[in-house]
């Protein structure tokens, strides 16, 4: 059945606060860098409300299963939280390829090119951690719609879109190791772990939930044989 045109405005509500929600993140996270380097400024936004937005897609599901709520293959709002982590997690990724290396973006994974020699120290494992997770977010960003989850089918769509929890770990691995590159100041350390942590502790939460439902569900049913 189509969707009904309340139902469309009501998306298009969403995506326009979740737009000026990411514009106020970013505008706090530039506002709160060191200047004056704009680009490395924009970056530090950008990343920040990526995390945050991601960490709400991954508080979701857990918090559903936590208030016995039904957790559907997939739910619009989850969906919608999952779409601006990607779009800003990719902001970031574009942003971020020019702070360091002006001109000279092979650098941020390569030392030479003749001959070529990959980067092999922290800078080199941050930026393949963040290039890695990008990739995987364009992948969730192009099937985070009804038509790819028709044309896929539930369990097919659903074992692509798990690889949110790579992604997350990824760009978690790439926080931190920026995190050491550039020896950020401690709020930042401490916010970055703030989020992380409450994220992580959903899942963990959710996942309890989830395998003590499991466990009781085959509980009764050896009862019942």
């Amino acid at each position: 059945m189509p969707a009904s045109p309340n139902y469309w405005q009501h998306r298009v509500r969403r995506q326009l606060l979740f737009a000026v929600s990411a514009a106020v993140l970013i505008g706090i996270g530039y506002a709160a860098s060191p200047p004056p380097d704009f680009r490395h400024r924009l970056s530090m936004g950008s990343a920040y409300a990526a995390l945050l937005f991601l960490a709400v897609t991954l508080w979701l599901g857990p918090w559903n299963i936590l208030r016995k709520y039904a957790n559907p293959v997939s739910f619009d709002l989850r969906r919608d939280f999952g779409i601006w982590s990607a779009i800003l997690a990719l902001l970031h990724t574009a942003v971020g390829l020019t702070v360091h290396l002006r001109g000279r973006m092979w650098m941020y994974f390569l030392k030479d090119l003749h001959p070529l020699a990959i980067q092999n120290n922290k800078f080199g494992a941050a930026n393949f951690t963040g290039l890695a997770s990008a990739l995987l977010f364009l992948l969730l960003l192009a099937i985070s719609n009804d038509l790819s989850l028709r044309r896929l089918g539930a369990l097919r769509w659903k074992s692509l879109q798990r690889w949110t929890y790579a992604a997350a770990i990824l760009a978690v691995a790439h926080g931190i190791l920026f995190q050491l590159v550039e020896k950020r100041h401690l709020p930042w350390v401490l916010l970055f772990a703030a989020i992380t942590a409450i994220a992580t502790g959903m899942q963990a939460l959710g996942l309890r939930r989830s395998l003590s439902r499991r466990s009781a569900v085959q509980r009764s049913k050896n009862l019942a044989l």
